[in-house]
């Protein structure tokens, strides 16, 4: 059985933080990603109870 070579792809300033940042560095990040996302949808809830029907 012949496994193809994986090709190799241009590494990314994300693929390098995350091979490279300590735990709890990547923690933090996606702290505030979640913390962003998070207050992303409650306007979105707010615009949509303000909305007409």
């Amino acid at each position: 059985m012949l496994i193809p070579k994986k090709e190799k792809v241009k590494s990314t300033p994300f693929s390098v933080f995350f091979r490279h940042a300590k735990s709890a560095e990547k923690r933090q990040f996606f702290d505030r990603i979640a913390k962003k996302a998070i207050e992303e949808q409650q306007q979105m809830l707010e615009k949509a109870k303000n909305m007409p029907q």
